[in-house]
């Protein structure tokens, strides 16, 4: 994304898309922590999807996101993102809550960050 109109404009639909997520994310770690639901394999990959979107729109706003400082640490980012992937591959229900656990907070960080961009 070249301008800071494209990039606000993909900010605000992350906005609204992440309130949404981070709650879908806290309710299947209810789901992978043995209360899991007939759909719960279904729920999962629409969360990684939105996760995967959400990540695609941080890269390339990254600039405008970290204009004035760095609020989002992309290494870290990423490190969470990677072990969120292995916990996934492994099919491994306590692993996978776990590491949910772990990137909750970098997305409500990022919903955040993201709020703040597109109201200035």
């Amino acid at each position: 994304m070249d301008n800071r109109a494209e990039q606000k404009e993909a900010l605000e639909t992350l906005v609204e898309f992440n309130v949404r997520l981070v709650k879908n994310m806290k309710i299947v770690v209810k789901e992978l922590s043995g209360k899991r639901l007939d759909d719960t394999n279904a729920f999962l990959k629409d969360i990684l999807n939105a996760i995967n979107w959400e990540i695609q729109v941080m890269n390339g706003t990254m600039e405008l996101l970290n204009e004035d400082a760095q609020h989002i640490d992309k290494e870290a980012f990423n490190q969470k993102i990677i072990a969120l992937g292995n916990a996934v591959n492994e099919k491994n229900d306590e692993k996978m809550a776990e590491a949910f656990e772990d990137v909750i907070p970098l997305f409500e960080k990022l919903g955040e960050r993201a709020n703040d961009v597109i109201g200035k």
